[in-house]
């Protein structure tokens, strides 16, 4: 089956302290019909597998040495069509200014994927309902928005400068649903 896998190795990526979920969605984007994905990380990439789920891959991964993982993706059946593998999109939070005032910021700058994103869903898990966090990153967290969408939470991103994202939450209530 290694024959069918396309090869995407994101370590220089993480290890300059860069984002690469937009160059695995677009490697996901070119795969032919039928055809895996080999991904190399120097973590276990543990959003990303419901990410890839939901475009219709399953997934296997293994300890490669060195703290590094190789994920292997296949898909379910017929190959995702081209159209649903891209980068999530933000949720419609266009009702911030009724938000109650972020009760904690955590800022989790500096730190190397994935403790920002567990850190900020444990946070969020352990605040009650309705109440906001604003979370600082130094890059945009592209697979939180995922898993705060199946939570059910809602969101806003705002950037400033180069490297500086801040990302207000706020935990869901009961009668909200995921989206």
């Amino acid at each position: 089956m290694n024959d069918s896998l396309h090869t995407l190795d994101v370590r220089p990526i993480l290890k300059a302290g860069g984002e690469p979920f937009a160059e695995i969605m677009k490697a996901a984007a070119t795969l032919e019909n039928g055809q895996g994905l080999r991904l190399l990380a120097t973590f276990k990439p543990v959003p990303l597998f419901s990410v890839m789920q939901g475009k219709g891959y399953s997934h296997t991964e293994k300890e490669i040495g060195g703290g590094d993982w190789e994920i292997i993706f296949l898909p379910l059946g017929a190959a995702a069509p081209e159209s649903a593998v891209s980068v999530p999109k933000k949720a419609d939070v266009s009702d911030t200014a009724n938000w109650p005032a972020a009760g904690q910021i955590i800022d989790l700058r500096g730190m190397m994927p994935p403790e920002p994103l567990i850190l900020t869903l444990e946070t969020v898990e352990d605040m009650a309902p309705g109440e906001v966090v604003e979370a600082c990153y130094d890059r945009d967290p592209l697979l939180l928005y995922p898993e705060l969408d199946v939570r059910g939470h809602r969101y806003h991103c705002e950037k400033y400068g180069a490297n500086e994202y801040r990302v207000r939450i706020r935990r869901a209530t009961p009668g909200e649903g995921a989206a």
